[in-house]
């Protein structure tokens, strides 16, 4: 699928090329809240008039699919599910939690086998993928009455043939997260450029703290790190045209990508392949490490209140300075529905739900790590760090969603995970990863 370059269009990646003109402005002033980022309410543009949609006279029993298997987000799924039943008292929901990587691993076949009525998904390129091999079900219906959402999400929600197919609910920022009082203790300094950051790093080390957590045993994590350096390295533009298979993979830039990251690896947490996102994201929490480059559910691993109120972020460091440090990557989460639900009155109608202020009022007062979509949402009860995440976001000219979100699913997982493991094995022989990896792309975006 052809990729726009447009750099001052919030996700102008997720959107079919008949769609444009919407902002990445005009998407997050939404999800601050109206007025909270720009003073001309008409830019708001919202996506109906009524309430809720989909299914008024739904009732029976709705199976979800959920891949938020951590306790925090799995908590926040059952309150909104419970706020949902109470709502609508002839509806229940079934909740199966199905583990995270495994979901996302397994979503081929869960699709083409037996799925749930709802499942939660992302937004983006991997969520039109499904929509158009039919494997997803229309969900036009729950948007029609939909309040609060702006044109661009609903946009980001719209699959190639322009019906809608993704009900947002909340989003967050990916950056490098640290613990204020470690760095008040040290007098660390946020790093501005790249070389900043390796003279942060070797202070770090002296003081005998790991500089960058991190942790890749499921995979996906280091996607970020590629995704962070690409964007500093290349740009944005690249970035989008390279996941969209339009650029060579054993070009000279994505090489200087991997030259760059090889050279901050003696920064990095050792043993990388054996420890999970959580057990990294702990790492940080004990103040054994300095930073963590990660999505803000890294909040997820402390505890609300005081802990909480403790971590905080800065975006990652210019690398170089015509390129600037102005991308960000901000994924979407939301919910679809199967392409035959057995109750699909009922699978609307939660789905509007899940679009609303009042499922995403529950949904971020459980998840403080999480922002949401919907604009309408009360956001006076936001901690400093969903505040900053907004403003952070907000202030982005450009904005990815995620490696295995901007390009196709098959080959983020059977292409890119094992390259970027091996490259963390054996970052020496770059020349072979990237040659490889073109090989396998080219094949792969024939199909």
């Amino acid at each position: 699928m052809p990729r726009p370059a447009t750099q001052d269009e919030y996700l102008a990646s997720l959107v079919p090329d008949s769609v444009k003109g919407v902002s990445r402005r005009t998407l997050l002033r939404g999800a601050l809240g109206a007025g909270a980022l720009l003073a001309t309410p008409s830019l708001l543009a919202a996506c109906g008039g009524g309430s809720s949609s989909g299914g008024s006279s739904a009732t029976g029993t709705v199976t979800l699919g959920s891949n938020q298997s951590d306790a925090v987000p799995k908590a926040a799924v059952q309150s909104m599910v419970n706020a949902f039943q109470k709502a609508n008292s002839g509806l229940t929901v079934k909740i199966n939690t199905i583990d995270h990587n495994s979901f996302q691993e397994n979503i081929n076949n869960y699709l083409q086998g037996s799925p749930d009525d709802v499942f939660s998904w992302f937004a983006g390129y991997r969520m039109r993928f499904f929509a158009k091999r039919d494997l997803a079900g229309d969900i036009t219906d729950a948007w029609k009455d939909m309040t609060g959402m702006t044109e661009a999400f609903k946009k980001a929600s719209t699959g190639d043939d322009g019906k809608q197919y993704f009900m947002p609910a909340t989003y967050y920022p990916w950056a490098m997260f640290y613990r204020k009082s470690v760095f008040q203790k040290h007098g660390y300094e946020v790093p501005k450029t790249l070389d900043d950051l390796r003279t942060l790093g070797a202070q770090m080390k002296k003081d005998g703290l790991v500089p960058i957590a991190f942790g890749d045993k499921d995979g996906w994590p280091a996607m970020g790190t590629f995704d962070q350096l690409n964007l500093r390295v290349n740009g944005y533009d690249f970035h989008v045209s390279l996941m969209a298979g339009q650029e060579p993979w054993n070009s000279d830039k994505v090489k200087k990508v991997f030259d760059t990251w090889a050279g901050l690896l003696d920064l990095h947490q050792p043993d990388a392949l054996g420890r999970t996102w959580q057990e990294a994201a702990q790492t940080l929490q004990q103040g054994k490490a300095g930073t963590y480059l990660l999505g803000s559910f890294v909040a997820q691993q402390f505890k609300q209140g005081a802990e909480q109120d403790d971590l905080d972020f800065f975006g990652f460091p210019e690398v170089d300075s015509t390129i600037g440090a102005d991308a960000v990557e901000a994924p979407i989460d939301g919910y679809m529905m199967s392409k035959r639900p057995k109750n699909e009155a009922g699978a609307l109608k939660m789905l509007s739900y899940i679009g609303s202020p009042e499922a995403q009022n529950v949904l971020v007062k459980a998840d403080p790590s999480v922002v949401a979509s919907n604009g309408k949402t009360d956001t006076s009860g936001y901690t400093a760090l969903q505040k900053k995440s907004a403003e952070f976001v907000a202030s982005a000219k450009s904005i990815a969603q995620f490696m295995d979100r901007d390009t196709r699913p098959d080959f983020a997982s059977t292409v890119m995970i094992p390259a970027i493991q091996q490259f963390l094995k054996n970052p020496k022989d770059i020349d072979g990863l990237v040659n490889s990896i073109e090989k396998q792309k080219q094949s792969i975006f024939a199909s």
